[in-house]
């Protein structure tokens, strides 16, 4: 089974990766999530600033991701199917994959992410590897203290170690991929299913189309398509729609002006009334007193 695209290592765009290591801790994560033009590490805990939101409702990236979860238990749904993460376990995630996961008090562990241009050879599909044996987690966090040094150092040839670790770090990624493949168990017809409709709902989730017209498209009924959803990650299909357009709704929100009108529009509600009941419901919160909040 070919797993990997065959795009060869090449130079990165790390430019600022050193200079962002002096902004205050909220300010650069906030930052890291409007900027995927580089390579950076982020503490897990850190990704829920400004909102634990930012991790568990559905999004996606424009870049690729590597979670390596040290510490700490919960859930994790990846392109419309949950499953439980722990400790050593890496989660890789590529772009416009939609994902959240939970974040617990004791959940602790390092995200890495590849940039939107990253040429590192990597895995074409999510990987959520279960890393058992010591060795292989030894590796995993060696190579990351290994980047993270390379980014922050000042050091002639410090963006080109980075990019070697980097490669090292791709080839880890296929091992332990194959060796999770070759033991993998037919996947179950509804989760296949379920992964479609993530895919389709991650492109088409703006365009106002209702489960209906999604489940059409899939050649399935809204009721089968629920059900499916439901196996999968326990959630109905209509759950990870709304929870879609409502991640986004308070993205821009909080980090744009665009009046609360223009944004139902461009998230596909029918009227400002109705986008501000539903994330009423949601959040407790209207638009407008949310973005005061934000």
């Amino acid at each position: 089974m070919k797993l990997f695209s065959t795009t060869p290592l090449s130079q990165l765009d790390l430019g600022g990766s050193k200079s962002a290591s002096v902004q205050p801790p909220g300010a650069r994560v906030l930052s890291m999530l409007e900027s995927p033009g580089r390579v950076r590490l982020v503490p897990i805990q850190r990704l829920a600033a400004g909102g634990r939101w930012r991790v568990e409702a559905m999004r996606s990236l424009s870049e690729p991701v590597l979670m390596w979860f040290t510490r700490g238990q919960g859930r994790i749904t990846l392109g419309g199917v949950t499953r439980g993460y722990g400790a050593h376990n890496a989660v890789f995630i590529p772009a416009g994959v939609m994902h959240g996961f939970e974040l617990g008090a004791q959940t602790a562990g390092i995200a890495l992410y590849f940039g939107s241009g990253s040429d590192v050879t990597l895995p074409h599909s999510i990987q959520h590897l279960r890393i058992r044996d010591t060795t292989p987690q030894t590796e995993l966090s060696a190579i990351l203290e290994n980047i993270q040094r390379e980014l922050e150092s000042t050091r002639a040839g410090s963006d080109r170690a980075a990019r070697h670790h980097l490669g090292l770090l791709g080839v880890w990624l296929e091992r332990q991929s194959e060796i999770a493949a070759a033991d993998a168990k037919r996947i179950p017809a509804s989760r296949r299913l379920a992964a479609r409709y993530a895919a389709l709902l991650e492109r088409e989730f703006t365009t106002g189309h209702g489960i209906a017209e999604m489940a059409a498209e899939l050649g399935v009924t809204p009721t089968h398509l629920t059900r499916a959803c439901r196996d999968a990650c326990g959630r109905p299909a209509h759950a990870l729609l709304q929870d879609r357009r409502l991640y986004e709704a308070r993205r821009l929100l909080s980090e744009t002006r665009e009046p609360v009108k223009e944004i139902a529009s461009a998230l596909g509600f029918t009227s400002p009334a109705y986008f501000t009941r539903a994330f009423h419901a949601n959040t407790g919160k209207t638009p407008t007193a949310f973005r005061k909040g934000a």
